[in-house]
């Protein structure tokens, strides 16, 4: 493979997005403190509807207003309380960015949900979810791009040195492809969705963000191969879920890239963090069993969390974002 330039630095390490509390801007401290190159916006779902990851997207989405009905996020006919709420977030949690981040001059990551998982979780107005309806999912997608880019173009404007990194969250895209979706009833799935059909949709959002890209999907059976003909410059995944080696190696060995959660999101059963060490020779594992040389370990690798640590205490999401930077320097140092 020839070499390539990748949006970001070597031995970077970052979050996956989710972090426990409700105070945002003690949440960005850390992640700006502990994550000095590769920071990401951090996610509080503790503060309750519009903070999770669903609604968190959905205010981002261009004219396709949802709302909360019986606990779910439904289209509404027009924009209400929850979608305020959900915009209202946002944009605290960016002007708390632009506060403390003003002068930083490296990449930054945000998050958002991808198009399938917001087709797998958001319902219709008659019921069932978007899924169930080729359409919505197109006019879903088309939203998303356009909300994505608007969104991309606001982090800009208030980091104006930084470049901008792109996380789509797809943990629903196995399933998806699979045809495993349940219906509501419980007793069926909606239908799979063909993965031509897939790799367009997704390269329209990819395409029209006009940043890298790259897709986490924290779950077995992650489409390597799709996610890289869509135009994701980096695939995050949980190394613990990996069975079959090959794909990942494929994917890799075809340019793409990997945020690799080798951090477990709960403590050990004594209680304890990972030690750098033992991240870093998690990592290290992987990347010699896929056959690789160790020198473009830490150019095409970033270190993560095994996931979101939303429900991890303070203290620990703290530890193991700092385990995680740690061992980035450690690979790059090899």
């Amino acid at each position: 493979m020839t070499d390539q330039a990748w949006p970001w630095p070597a031995g970077a390490a970052t979050g996956i997005g989710s972090l426990p509390g409700t105070d945002v801007a003690e949440a960005q401290r850390v992640v700006l403190g502990e994550l000095p190159a590769l920071p990401h916006l951090p996610e509080l779902p503790a503060r309750g509807p519009g903070a999770d990851l669903v609604g968190r997207t959905g205010g981002l989405l261009a004219e396709l207003p949802v709302e909360l009905y019986a606990g779910r996020w439904r289209v509404a006919p027009r924009p209400g309380r929850d979608l305020r709420r959900a915009r209202d977030l946002m944009e605290r949690d960016l002007d708390q960015l632009a506060e403390q981040a003003e002068e930083y001059a490296g990449p930054v990551k945000v998050q958002a949900a991808g198009p399938f998982t917001l087709a797998a979780s958001v319902e219709l107005p008659i019921g069932g979810r978007m899924l169930r309806d080729p359409g919505a999912v197109r006019d879903l997608t088309g939203s998303l791009a356009e909300g994505l880019r608007s969104h991309v173009a606001a982090v800009a404007r208030r980091l104006p040195r930084a470049s901008v990194l792109l996380q789509l969250d797809e943990p629903s895209l196995p399933t998806v492809l699979a045809g495993r979706v349940p219906t509501e009833s419980g007793l069926g799935a909606y239908r799979a969705v063909e993965p031509e059909t897939a790799r367009a949709l997704l390269r329209t959002v990819v395409e029209a963000v006009g940043v890298p890209a790259v897709v986490h999907c924290c779950a077995p059976d992650v489409p390597l191969e799709l996610i890289r003909s869509a135009g994701a410059v980096g695939v995050a995944l949980d190394l613990t879920l990996l069975s079959d080696f090959d794909p990942l190696g494929e994917a890799v060995d075809a340019g793409l890239g990997l945020l690799a959660g080798a951090a477990p999101t709960r403590p050990s059963p004594a209680g304890r963090a990972p030690t750098s060490a033992e991240v870093a020779d998690r990592v290290r594992q992987v990347w010699d069993r896929l056959g690789f040389p160790r020198r473009r370990l830490a150019e095409q690798v970033v270190v993560t969390p095994a996931c979101g640590l939303a429900g991890a205490t303070p203290e620990y999401a703290r530890a193991v974002l700092a385990a995680c930077r740690d061992a980035g320097r450690r690979l790059h140092e090899d």
